[in-house]
């Protein structure tokens, strides 16, 4: 949106913000580090917005909690653009200087009162106005937003929604303010600097530009493809038709994180070839042909990039055991038998001198310079640049930066008479991601032992269950068994459910609906059905 992929101010800011405007991101169980800065932000006295359609912790001591249901957040988002513009609580002076396409915003956002975001959203008008006059009036105000927005077949217009709050209120480029996606898991952000993405090469250049083509061409010495790549939610469809024969899967369990997981299980019980290179046993090495074992964290040397674009180094600890080897020795030699010349790197720090010296945002950092210096924030241009932890203080990086009108679209799949209940799903405190980690570890499975339905007690009168009863969850991809926790933190007609535990696989529920744009599954909603187990 801005130039950028990433989020535009430090997390050493949130402290100091006024307001906090958090959408789609249960912050306090699966980003609680960022959270504790809320949380001092809070006792600082700033104000809190939380929208989640659940009563979150943080939704506890939120000055405003608009508890909308699932998939509704267009609504929400142009209804409080509507309140902003209606009531003259625009930036013009920003619009004007930074900013292009803003009239077509103001007649998209036209009839999308508070009153008729109500009926939709189920979020009172009063509240969607209360919290657009306080963003809009807060000069040092934050977006803080994660999967709960992208993972939608809507999640691009979900994020075009905040940037249009964004712009039109000019709190792009200001301190403790700005628009700041918190990334799912760790080094996600550094792995998209380095290239792991179907469109980009490292440092944010589109593969499709045939300048980058040449550039990465010369130096790596090969003949590389001007089209862009397949995302992973498109791979999996791919490998389920079979299309793609063979995967080399690092550091991932798809048959449990992937949407639709039973296609998943299809294509895997084809695929011709699959390698799995990871630390640990996981559900997908079960189909491995190759099994290549990986150094952890704490067996290698490296970086690490903070959602913040904070540039850290990591530094081994302890020898990787066995025949295990950090992932950056196994590619190498794997691209040499493969045929490639690769270089000869004496260390992980020239691998990353190598990108570094192809990707002008991040030519200041070295792994000398982060030795010497500690963490440094990209775009971090030369051996004298300070780096940046406030991006757009000069304006936008891209000159002038683009709103997007955008419109209402249901999600892919609504409830019915036949699957009557939306689930959502994500994580909890206890156990991160698929838990290939956390439930090795007595204690987070002592805390959080099997999966679980959260349901209000009106949807569990109806369907006569009690607190930790047995219950089948249903949906047209499969069923999976856990145990129901009756709770008023859920809407009525939604229940929601982690997908931690591979006994009862919650991603054979959900569904593989892309986004249009990022091909990104549609893990927050989905049509589902409780039933007592036969």
């Amino acid at each position: 949106m801005f130039g950028a992929g990433a989020m535009t101010n430090s997390i050493s800011e949130i402290r100091d913000a006024d307001l906090l405007f958090v959408i789609g991101s249960n912050t306090t169980e699966a980003h609680p580090i960022i959270a504790m800065e809320m949380k001092r932000a809070v006792r600082n006295g700033a104000t809190l917005i939380v929208a989640d359609p659940r009563k979150i912790w943080l939704s506890q001591v939120a000055d405003i909690h608009m508890q909308l249901k699932p998939g509704t957040d267009v609504w929400l988002l142009n209804a409080m653009a509507h309140v902003i513009i209606s009531e003259g609580l625009t930036d013009t002076d920003f619009i004007e200087a930074s900013t292009e396409g803003f009239e077509k915003v103001i007649e998209a956002v036209a009839d999308y009162t508070p009153e008729a975001a109500e009926e939709i959203t189920g979020v009172p008008a009063d509240l969607i106005r209360r919290s657009a006059r306080l963003y809009a009036g807060t000069r040092k105000a934050g977006v803080y937003y994660t999967l709960g927005i992208t993972e939608h077949t809507h999640g691009t217009d979900n994020v075009y929604g905040l940037a249009n709050l964004v712009l039109m209120t000019g709190h792009l480029g200001v301190r403790s303010a700005g628009m700041n996606p918190l990334r799912g898991q760790n080094n996600v952000q550094g792995a998209n600097d380095a290239g792991a993405s179907p469109i980009y090469y490292p440092g944010y250049q589109r593969v499709t530009v045939p300048e980058n083509q040449r550039k990465f061409e010369e130096a790596w010495g090969v003949e590389l493809s001007p089209d862009e790549g397949l995302n992973l939610n498109v791979m999996m469809g791919a490998l389920a038709k079979g299309s793609i024969r063979g995967v080399y899967v690092m550091g991932e369990d798809i048959i449990m994180s992937e949407p639709n997981a039973t296609k998943v299980e299809i294509g895997l019980n084809q695929c011709e070839f699959l390698v799995v290179q990871d630390i640990f046993t996981t559900e997908t090495l079960r189909y491995a042909d190759i099994i290549l074992p990986a150094a952890c964290f704490a067996e290698k040397d490296g970086v690490f990039t903070n959602s913040d674009r904070r540039v850290q180094r990591v530094r081994k600890a302890v020898e990787p055991p066995g025949n295990a080897r950090a992932d950056w020795e196994i590619l190498c030699d794997l691209s040499r038998a493969a045929g490639y010349p690769m270089p000869d790197y004496k260390n992980p720090g020239e691998v990353y001198a190598e990108m570094t010296a192809l990707s002008p945002q991040f030519a200041g950092i070295s792994h000398e310079r982060l030795d010497d210096e500690g963490g440094l924030h990209w775009p971090c241009e030369s051996a004298t640049d300070p780096g940046t932890p406030t991006l757009h203080q000069d304006g936008p990086l891209i000159g002038k930066a683009p709103f997007q009108a955008i419109s209402y679209r249901p999600s892919a799949e609504l409830p019915d008479p036949e699957y009557p209940l939306v689930l959502s799903t994500g994580r909890t405190l206890y156990h991160y991601n698929v838990a290939t980690q956390t439930r090795r570890d007595a204690g987070p499975v002592a805390r959080q032992p099997e999966c679980f339905v959260q349901m209000h007690r009106y949807d569990a009168k109806r369907l006569k269950f009690k607190h930790g009863d047995k219950a089948e969850v249903v949906s047209r991809r499969g069923r999976v068994n856990c145990v129901v926790n009756i709770t008023k933190d859920v809407r009525p007609g939604c229940v929601w459910m982690p997908f931690h535990f591979s006994e009862s696989p919650t991603n054979k529920l959900t569904n593989d609906a892309g986004d249009e744009v990022t091909g990104t599954g549609e893990y927050k909603v989905c049509a589902v059905r409780v039933e007592h187990p036969a």
